[in-house]
């Protein structure tokens, strides 16, 4: 057994904290300035400096949104109903995955209308960032002692303070999980397969290797259980089926969301 004892906190100064969950954050988007031009230019899609610093603006705005937003309609709307005002405290919490993906494939659509970029060359690079960045967030929640799992004896859970018993460590579970999805983006990113392969193959391994660790997560407090699956459940079998359904269209041959809408 493992005591999280860690103070998420790393320097204070009056009011203001300095959190590695921040930190953590803060370097994901720094890794990912730098990534996503060289892999703009392993794939010959022209992108300058100027264009990923805005890209990344767009991705950090369209995340935050689409992640609040799903959050307040899927997770907890009968509250932020009852406290429309609580609806911009982000700083109580309350972000969805699911919802900040899609925000973040939007607001990336839109860049891509502002560049002439067709979207699924942009998709197909930013995932591989985006998982990397994933493995390194799950960690900055264990460092919070958020997000924790379900009860368990196993040699190897982790004592949240807070929380009572001893619990499986799922923030590494699926920190872990970020760190496969980018090993496999990242072996094959040279292949030549067709646009929007990446995008689509990113999104049907994250949604079927979160469905199963969700096993080992305790549900949300407000939610609990939704015929025997929790809302992370449900979103992901959403996400998997609209996965499998558009890397079938590529491999048919058929117009891509990138060709249709660009």
């Amino acid at each position: 057994m493992f005591y999280n004892s860690i103070n998420p906190v790393l320097a204070q100064f009056g009011p203001f904290e300095i959190r590695y969950y921040g930190i953590i954050y803060a370097l994901g988007f720094l890794l990912a300035y730098f990534m996503i031009p060289k892999l703009a230019q392993l794939r010959k899609i022209q992108l300058t400096k100027e264009d990923t610093s805005g890209l990344l603006i767009y991705l950090i705005l369209g995340t935050v949104i689409g992640a609040r937003v799903f959050y307040i309609l899927f997770y907890n709307l009968d509250y932020y109903l009852g406290n429309p005002a609580d609806m911009l405290a982000l700083w109580h919490g309350g972000l969805s995955f699911h919802g900040g993906f899609i925000g973040a494939a939007f607001a990336s659509w839109l860049f891509c209308r502002k560049t002439k970029i067709h979207f699924y060359d942009l998709a197909d690079i930013t995932v591989i960032p985006l998982a990397l960045g994933l493995f390194l967030g799950r960690i900055g929640n264990f460092l919070n002692g958020e997000l924790v799992g379900r009860p368990t004896n196993l040699p190897w859970c982790v004592k949240f303070k807070d929380y009572e018993g001893c619990r499986h460590p799922s923030q590494l579970y699926e920190s872990m999980k970020n760190l496969l999805i980018f090993s496999v983006l990242w072996g094959v990113r040279k292949k030549p397969f067709p646009r929007g392969t990446l995008f689509w193959l990113f999104a049907i391994m994250y949604s079927t290797l979160r469905f199963f660790i969700e096993f080992f997560r305790m549900p949300d407090e407000q939610l609990g259980f939704i015929f025997g699956l929790t809302m992370g459940q449900w979103l992901n079998i959403a996400m998997l089926a609209v996965g499998i359904f558009f890397l079938a269209r590529i491999f048919q041959g058929k117009p891509s969301v990138g060709e249709t809408i660009n």
